[in-house]
């Protein structure tokens, strides 16, 4: 097989079956939750859960205190280096924007490449940086299980294959293009299973705790 004729099989086929695969999963998933259903609580009301829950979704994404991100500073500035950057690269390049808008027809206007270019890098180098920690901490590297590598591996993948792709780095652009495409197919496909279904599931949870909380009249 050619690496023309890899490229043109991976942008139809092999892309449209993992998206296929990747949307089945996540509803899966959120059906799967959503099933468990909720106690209901006999307790008296002493706050609005639905306020407590929205705020909770927010307030969540900052540490919840001064003691809590000096003990984990450096672990909180990659995750949030690492998202930052990730969002950028999905969200902002010129060439995905332009796939968002083939497909559900809307766009919105991209970031220079240089810009794009750098918070790629941070983002790569922001996730070496969080592997580094799990394995050279001894809790961190006990609690680690083999899923946790996985996910790292499947997510930093499609960032180094995507860059080296897009600069003619490597391998010639046919080949290096199709396997960017291969391991944003295998991402996912494995996402729905996988701690990755964070990325949906976060706002569940942290709705349902801060929710409960603000029945109790706790403060979250």
């Amino acid at each position: 097989m050619s690496g023309a004729e890899f490229l043109l099989w991976m942008r139809g086929p092999g892309i449209s079956f993992a998206a296929l695969f990747f949307i089945a999963g996540v509803v899966l998933r959120l059906i799967e939750i959503l099933m468990l259903g909720r106690t209901k609580n006999l307790a008296e009301l002493r706050g609005s859960g639905s306020t407590a829950g929205m705020r909770t979704i927010a307030t969540r994404f900052l540490p919840a205190d001064a003691n809590t991100f000096r003990r984990s500073l450096p672990t909180i500035v990659l995750g949030y280096l690492f998202h930052i950057g990730l969002f950028v690269v999905i969200f902002l390049l010129t060439p995905h924007i332009k796939l968002f808008q083939s497909v559900f027809h809307i766009g919105w206007p991209g970031l220079p490449t240089p810009v794009v270019d750098f918070f790629t890098v941070v983002a790569l180098v922001s996730m070496l940086g969080l592997l580094w920690r799990r394995v050279s901490n001894r809790l961190l590297r006990f609690l680690s299980t083999g899923e946790d590598y996985l996910s790292w591996a499947v997510t930093f993948m499609p960032l180094l294959t995507g860059y080296l792709s897009y600069h003619h780095l490597l391998l010639p652009y046919s080949w290096m293009l199709g396997i960017h495409i291969l391991s944003v197919a295998l991402l996912l496909v494995i996402f729905p299973f996988t701690k990755l279904m964070h990325s949906f599931t976060l706002f569940i949870a942290r709705y349902y705790n801060g929710a409960i909380a603000g029945e109790k009249g706790v403060q979250q």
